[in-house]
C-alpha cells in the first residue's frame, strides 16, 4: 500500500509527463505543472528541484512506458507484434491523445534542444528501446537486426508527427496508413537484405 507522499509523488510526476507532452518544455509553467497535481509550487521545487528536472523525470517516465509496452506486445501478439503496435501507434486514439502519447514522439523534439545530460538519458533508453524491438525481429544477425529497429522507430516517430500535425484527418489517417505498412516493411527481414 502506497503512502500519501508516494502518491502525490506519482500524481506530480503524471502531471509533468501530461504537461510536457501536451504542450512541450516552453508551453508549459510551474504552476501550471503543480497545479494540475493539486500541489503547491514549494512542493514541486521540493520534489523535482526545478521545471529542468521535471522535464527529464517525464521524459525517463515516458520511456520506460515504452520499455515496458514493447515486450508486452511481442508476448501478447507474437510473430505479429510489429503490426499490432504499428496498428497502435499510429491508431486514432493514439494520434489524438497528445497528454498519454509516446515520449519519443513528443518529447524528441524537446530533447534535441536540451542539455547533454537529457540528450544521455534519451540515448540510453532509447538503445534500450532499439535493443527490445530487435530481439522481436526475426532472421539476420544482432546488427541487421538493430538497423531494422532503428529503421522501424524512425519510420514510427516521425510518421506519427506528421500525422497529428494534419489538420484535415482524412489526411492524417491517409498518413498514418501508409507509414504503417512503411514500418511493418523497415522491421521486416526483406529490409536487411541489402546490407
Amino acid at each position: 500500500m502506497s503512502t500519501k507522499k508516494e502518491q502525490t509523488r506519482e500524481r506530480m510526476r503524471d502531471a509533468a509527463s501530461r504537461s510536457f507532452r501536451s504542450h512541450g518544455y516552453a508551453g508549459v509553467g510551474v504552476d501550471a505543472i503543480a497545479k494540475a497535481a493539486g500541489v503547491t509550487s514549494g512542493a514541486f521545487y521540493a520534489h523535482f528541484g526545478s521545471k529542468d528536472g521535471a522535464f527529464r523525470d517525464a521524459l525517463e517516465l515516458g520511456l520506460d512506458e515504452v520499455i515496458r509496452a514493447i515486450p508486452q506486445y511481442q508476448s501478447e501478439h507474437g510473430a505479429d507484434w510489429v503490426r499490432a503496435f504499428a496498428d497502435y501507434y499510429l491508431g486514432k486514439a493514439h494520434r489524438d491523445d497528445l497528454a498519454c502519447g509516446c515520449a519519443m514522439t513528443t518529447l524528441s523534439p524537446e530533447v534535441a534542444r536540451s542539455e547533454p545530460e537529457v540528450k544521455t538519458l534519451f540515448e540510453t533508453k532509447m538503445k534500450k528501446i532499439a535493443g527490445l524491438v530487435a530481439d522481436g525481429l526475426p532472421g539476420g544477425d544482432e546488427e541487421q537486426r538493430l538497423s531494422r529497429a532503428w529503421s522501424m522507430l524512425g519510420v514510427l516517430i516521425g510518421g506519427l508527427m506528421l500525422a497529428r500535425s494534419m489538420k484535415s484527418n482524412r489526411l492524417a489517417e491517409q498518413i498514418a496508413k501508409s507509414i504503417r505498412r512503411a514500418a511493418v516493411d523497415a522491421a521486416s527481414l526483406r529490409a536487411g537484405e541489402d546490407d
